[in-house]
């Protein structure tokens, strides 16, 4: 009964310590956090999992100073103080994980992505976050094996796979050639600078940038929100697009085909005009050619560039509206027109009739009795030739 109640209080006092301590540290932080923003952070990051390791451990003491090492009275007493040291390691490797991620993240506010020129910003960015991934499963693997040390035998079966290790590792090797292949393809991604986090691409015919790169895929999302993920190996085997390579400004076309009337210096006049207006253009080009004038119609080009691929998107857009109306309201003549020459056709001469046999004697299908009333000669019975007055006089 005095163990228990030891126990109890132990327990109380262990809750209590923790309590205060999570105080302290809370306003400690605070104070900080209002002067320097990493001690914000860093409050935000490892506050849970500080408290947890705290709990864990006092708990973990205050059992330990209760019960005493007294195998016959007490023979779960071990398997308790087990469990503890698996809690402790386990809470204890989700704290570094944090602690590591804070000092990994700590100097990203300064290279900012949601500026124009962020070449820099992204390549840094990518590289930190997949050396936070390995940082984690590094982290991770040591706190496993930690805890498979901590029971007993594990150094036996120790023993035995390192006898086996050479078939072993071939045989893992086969297994898990696809996933390694990722990894180091991964790892080549983020240290040499082909693509970045936010960078653009063109991927399989689909538009869209870099979102998420990890040790074996990489995310794109896509203009319409899907998402594309693709192994890692897709980006070092594979011929990409990457828009932002070097740098987010970019250049595009708009193209016209108008009718052989059209003015291009007019149109000229009026690109200043929409360019003059536009706050996307960044001013480096604007151009406007004939690239090609065959086929009836003469097809015009404009080029002009924007600090990044959304915006130039967006300007080709406004320059096409803005010069479809223009050329509705002041050249209507300009647009497209489909000319088509209409022509008679030639007439077809009478068919010569061959000579006329017997047998087609009969017009109509008639007779020679009806024939003759068309073709025979005019009966005249009963008219004197001097009744018949001369030809344009009277008689």
């Amino acid at each position: 009964m005095d163990i228990l109640l030891r126990l109890l209080v132990a327990i109380g006092f262990a809750l209590l310590v923790t309590a205060v301590a999570s105080l302290v540290l809370h306003l400690v932080f605070r104070a900080l956090g209002r002067r320097e923003r990493w001690a914000a952070a860093l409050s935000r990051r490892v506050k849970h999992p500080t408290r947890t390791t705290l709990l864990i451990a006092l708990l973990w003491t205050a059992f330990a100073s209760s019960i005493p090492r007294d195998a016959e009275r007490f023979p779960w007493r071990d398997e308790v103080s087990h469990v503890f040291l698996v809690a402790v390691i386990g809470v204890g490797c989700w704290l570094a994980c944090e602690l590591a991620i804070f000092l990994e993240s700590l100097g990203l506010h300064k290279y900012r992505v949601d500026v124009p020129d962020n070449r820099v910003a992204r390549r840094i960015r990518t590289q930190v976050l997949i050396i936070r991934r390995l940082t984690v499963a590094v982290l991770v693997i040591i706190a496993v094996g930690a805890i498979l040390l901590t029971f007993p035998g594990v150094e036996a079966a120790g023993a035995s796979v390192l006898a086996s290790a050479g078939l072993i590792s071939v045989i893992a090797g086969l297994a898990a050639q696809s996933t390694l292949g990722n990894v180091f393809a991964g790892m080549q991604l983020a240290f040499s600078g082909s693509i970045r986090v936010d960078d653009v691409v063109v991927v399989e015919s689909q538009w869209g940038r870099i979102e998420e790169i990890t040790l074996t895929y990489v995310v794109v999302h896509l203009w319409d929100d899907r998402r594309f993920v693709l192994p890692s190996t897709y980006f070092t085997s594979t011929p990409f697009e990457n828009w932002t390579r070097t740098s987010s400004e970019l250049l595009g076309a708009v193209e016209f085909d108008l009718d052989w009337r059209v003015s291009p210096s007019d149109m000229r006049q009026e690109l200043d005009r929409i360019l003059a207006t536009s706050t996307i253009w960044d001013g480096r080009t604007k151009v406007l050619q004939v690239t090609d004038a065959v086929g009836g119609l003469v097809r015009v080009r404009i080029l002009v560039t924007a600090p990044d691929a959304g915006g130039l998107f967006d300007l080709r857009c406004y320059v096409r509206e803005e010069m479809v109306e223009w050329m509705q309201r002041h050249h209507p003549d300009a647009l497209p027109l489909q000319r088509v020459q209409l022509t008679e056709p030639a007439r077809q001469q009478p068919a010569r009739r061959g000579p006329r046999s017997e047998g087609d004697s009969q017009l109509f299908g008639e007779g020679d009795e009806r024939s003759a009333l068309f073709t025979g000669p005019i009966q005249t019975s009963g008219i004197r030739a001097e009744d018949v007055p001369p030809e344009g006089g009277r008689r």
